[in-house]
């Protein structure tokens, strides 16, 4: 369980999500490769979050609390790209998409806030934390614009999707951060 395969995890992770929520790519690809790309994306982020909660281990609460917090708004996370999947192919369930979402960036947020208070002094681990609060909010943003309305139209799909993708490319820029450096 070492920091370098957690980086690449979230790193994997993200750069799915950034692939999937790409302007662009939904109309290229369709509404269905943007799904799995996510839905993949999800599981590369659990993974990570997994690794990440066992090693922050018992020392430091707030460094604890934070992975642990990450890990349950991954599987949220997992719940509801999961649940794109499904109703992608059944559009009267697209309204069970956005609870999961929702708590889950709620959860991101309270993660990145909590990351934040437990940042050690290191230069670089604070930009990637400072990186990642900005993914947070990216996601948050993106979960409010999802929202899907009782007609089945989502209140701001294009904000849903730049705050998914700006989101995406803030956690592979912390996970690239965080990711150690090989002595020559």
């Amino acid at each position: 369980m070492t920091l370098t395969r957690q980086c690449w995890l979230f790193a994997i992770g993200s750069a799915l999500f950034a692939l999937g929520t790409a302007p662009g790519f939904a109309a290229h690809a369709g509404t269905g490769a943007t799904n799995v790309a996510c839905f993949a994306g999800s599981w590369f982020f659990t993974a990570a979050a997994y690794l990440q909660l066992a090693r922050s281990g018992p020392r430091w609460a707030s460094e604890w609390l934070s992975a642990a917090t990450q890990f349950v708004g991954t599987v949220l996370f997992n719940l509801s790209t999961g649940s794109a999947v499904w109703a992608h192919l059944v559009s009267t369930e697209q309204r069970f998409v956005w609870s999961p979402d929702a708590a889950g960036s709620v959860a991101f947020l309270l993660s990145g806030a909590l990351g934040l208070v437990a940042i050690p002094p290191r230069p670089r681990d604070r930009w990637a934390a400072w990186v990642n609060m900005v993914g947070c909010v990216a996601f948050a943003v993106s979960a409010v614009a999802a929202f899907v309305r009782g007609t089945g139209v989502t209140a701001d799909a294009l904000l849903a999707g730049a705050g998914t993708f700006s989101g995406a490319v803030c956690f592979l820029l912390a996970a690239l951060l965080l990711l150690p450096r090989t002595r020559q």
